[in-house]
């Protein structure tokens, strides 16, 4: 008999599948504290959550008898997902399962700040009837800018064409032949800023996009801007925004997500021009359903059948091909997520090569892997090793799969061939020992660089004195360089270095290092 803890509130209609699955036997015990879960998860084999139950590292480390975590929703935020990997355990989310809310949640919002309606409702509410003070805005061919042009910007850009609004999108990872099938026109991001009345935001939270609409931003736009964020608090800079507001630079704001949730941000939610909703965009008794029944049945299927979906940190592949090609599947993520980190541009095409004893075995499930790697720095916890391909075909991305019987150097090659409309670039991996992945060329130059942590990626001219100046300057700043990989190409006269920090390098010690003598480009890789 599995034994099922679920830990947050779940709609009936999941618990009943569980409940009703033979082997499968369920405890319901909702807010738990960390100390209370850490004592009673030893004796479940599987745990069904939402946003409330923290899964750290400390719990999993207890989870003696733990196969799968199954989040009903998207977000992961609260699982350490590297911990439950290390372990063996399963984690699964449901990445289709709000998609449409959410979406639909941001054009309420925008129809809502539009139209003044909290406002209005609240004068009401409050015996008054002040006819005068709401006018509103037609949304009528005005220009929406949707920033990510992933599953929910795409249901936004698509309900907003029906209203017979203008769509201009920025999206650097999605090729302008993908926006066209949309009906959605790729522009860059300074042009969306500066031609859009109504801005959406749709992108996950990564070192890119945190604070990208911060106070230059709102200097590019139009007088009279609407702001909504329903994707991640952070990615606009409440204080900024806060100042545009009261500056008149921005007319109205709706928001849904907060740096801090709950919010203690009165000062921003305080003002007039500010709607806002606790963070509802997944909440519809429709999606609190859908994600319900999904997890519900992809926890059963796992314990009782050992079938994996929409699992983010295994493919589905059976348990004796796992075991022989499991660090071929590291070493295939790693390399997607270090290569796609380097290049410009919406990605066109990817080229992957396998060659060496690899061939011996399905490489279906490593190409997956990689795919999942190259997307994930895009689109964080939105992909996993089930909708990988289906991603990347939505995207645009031409993914070509090539076999080598070349034995190379190595026992096992796999190259990678990113082609966007700015570059082609080429990087390859392979195996050290039985385990160890290593990127062991990086376009002319060639090397052993171990993917992990914070990473450096810095051209520059074969000159003297570059790399102290590149180690002098980090360490004025507190920088301590874990590794160091050196490569050069006498030829050209160029070489690459490739370290690896303690933490991660704020931008203006990048700046720093890039107005050095002889640096070429310096970018930061996280692993």
């Amino acid at each position: 008999m599995k034994k099922v803890l679920i830990s947050d509130t779940l709609s009936k209609e999941g618990i009943e599948i569980l409940k009703n699955t033979p082997g499968i036997e369920v405890d319901v015990m909702t807010n738990l504290t960390p100390d209370e879960l850490k004592g009673v998860i030893k004796d479940y084999d599987g745990l069904v959550i939402r946003s409330a139950t923290k899964v750290t590292r400390e719990i999993i480390a207890a989870a003696d008898n733990l196969k799968v975590v199954g989040r009903a929703g998207i977000g992961l935020d609260n699982v350490d997902v590297a911990a439950a990997s290390k372990r063996g355990i399963v984690v699964m989310n449901t990445p289709g399962g709000n998609t449409i809310t959410t979406g639909e949640h941001a054009i309420a919002m925008m129809l809502s700040l539009a139209r003044k309606i909290p406002q209005a409702t609240a004068s009401m509410k409050g015996g008054k009837w002040e006819k005068n003070k709401f006018m509103g805005t037609e949304v009528f061919n005005k220009t929406l800018g949707v920033v990510g042009i992933g599953r929910v910007g795409a249901i936004v850009a698509s309900r907003a064409q029906g209203l017979k609004m203008r769509v201009v999108a920025y999206d650097p990872f999605i090729s302008p032949e993908a926006a066209g099938n949309l009906g959605i026109t790729l522009v860059s991001l300074d042009e969306l800023l500066k031609e859009s009345d109504f801005i959406t935001v749709h992108t996950p939270m990564t070192k890119e996009t945190r604070g990208m609409i911060n106070a230059a931003a709102f200097a590019k736009m139009k007088k009279g801007v609407f702001i909504i964020n329903c994707a991640r608090g952070g990615i606009v800079s409440e204080k900024d925004l806060h100042d545009a507001l009261v500056a008149g630079k921005v007319a109205g704001a709706a928001l849904d997500v907060f740096e801090e949730e709950p919010t203690k941000n009165a000062d921003l939610v305080g003002l007039e021009k500010v709607i806002c909703t606790p963070h509802l965009g997944a909440s519809t008794d429709e999606a609190q359903v859908n994600v319900a029944i999904a997890i519900a049945e992809q926890v059963a299927d796992y314990l009782i059948k050992g079938e994996i979906r929409n699992a983010v940190n295994f493919p589905s592949v059976s348990a004796e091909l796992l075991t022989v090609i499991q660090p071929y599947l590291v070493l295939a993520e790693k390399l997607g997520r270090f290569h796609v980190q380097l290049v410009q541009g919406g990605i066109e095409e990817v080229i992957i090569e396998y060659s060496g004893k690899i061939l011996n075995y399905n490489v279906a499930p490593l190409t997956i892997a990689l795919l999942k790697g190259l997307l994930t720095p895009i689109l964080k916890e939105n992909v996993n090793f089930i909708n990988a391909p289906v991603v990347a075909k939505e995207r645009g991305i031409k993914v070509i799969e090539a076999k080598s019987s070349d034995m190379k150097d190595y026992t096992s090659l796999i190259s990678l061939t990113i082609k966007t409309a700015q570059e082609t670039s080429c990087t390859a991996g392979a195996l050290f020992g039985l385990q160890d992945p290593r990127i062991v060329q990086l376009n002319k130059f060639t090397m052993d660089v171990v993917p992990l942590g914070h990473m450096l990626v810095i051209y520059n001219y074969d000159r003297p004195g570059v790399i102290g100046n590149i180690g002098s300057t980090l360490g004025a700043n507190q920088i301590n360089i874990a590794r160091l990989h050196l490569s050069r190409e006498e030829a050209d006269q160029e070489a690459l270095v490739i370290l690896s920090t303690d933490g991660s390098v704020p931008e203006e010690v990048m700046d720093k290092l890039l107005k050095l003598p002889h640096v070429i480009s310096v970018k930061d890789v996280e692993m």
